[in-house]
């Protein structure tokens, strides 16, 4: 008897029912079909700052940490995070932190801002500074996007505080 070899990736077609195929076979799968892009990271760009900024002003001001991203679709987003530490030196202060998109503040319609730090009874509080903000910016134009910070009250508040690293990170996906 002759053996014969079957040409398997031309002979197949439509679904294979549920129960033939392994779960390992799925692990091995590197790659989706083209026709779905959504959800894709098309582009990462990160900035990192690590000079102390302090303000006592109840305004935003910013902390001189910003990126620059230009998007390759107006259908695609854009994923903010930022990563640092801040501090107050006002008893029963808040300091607010938030992102600006240009001169646009992403959380203007918020009660407060994104990442705050509260004191309870002491004069001074810090901690960490934390955003992740998902963009929907509609444009293909270079967006900056930077940290802002302000005072409720007046007192002092800091960002990169003792010249610790605060970054800021812009993630094109798809859309």
């Amino acid at each position: 008897m002759a053996l014969s070899k079957i040409d398997a990736a031309n002979f197949l077609t439509g679904t294979i029912p549920q129960g033939n195929v392994a779960n390992a076979s799925l692990g091995a799968v590197t790659a989706l079909p083209g026709a779905i892009a959504t959800g894709k990271v098309l582009q990462v760009v990160t900035t990192a700052q690590s000079t102390e900024q302090s303000s006592s002003s109840t305004s935003f001001i910013s902390c001189n940490t910003s990126v620059d991203i230009t998007p390759s679709s107006t259908s695609n987003k854009i994923l903010i995070t930022v990563s640092g530490t801040g501090r107050q030196n006002n008893d029963g202060d808040t300091s607010i932190y938030t992102i600006f998109r240009d001169s646009t503040n992403l959380q203007a319609n918020a009660n407060e801002g994104f990442s705050q730090l509260s004191t309870i009874g002491a004069t001074r509080h810090k901690g960490a500074i934390s955003i992740n903000f998902l963009d929907t910016p509609s444009s293909t134009s270079e967006i900056t996007y930077s940290l802002y910070m302000r005072s409720v009250s007046g007192g002092t508040v800091r960002s990169s505080l003792a010249g610790s690293t605060t970054t800021i990170t812009a993630y094109e996906i798809a859309g």
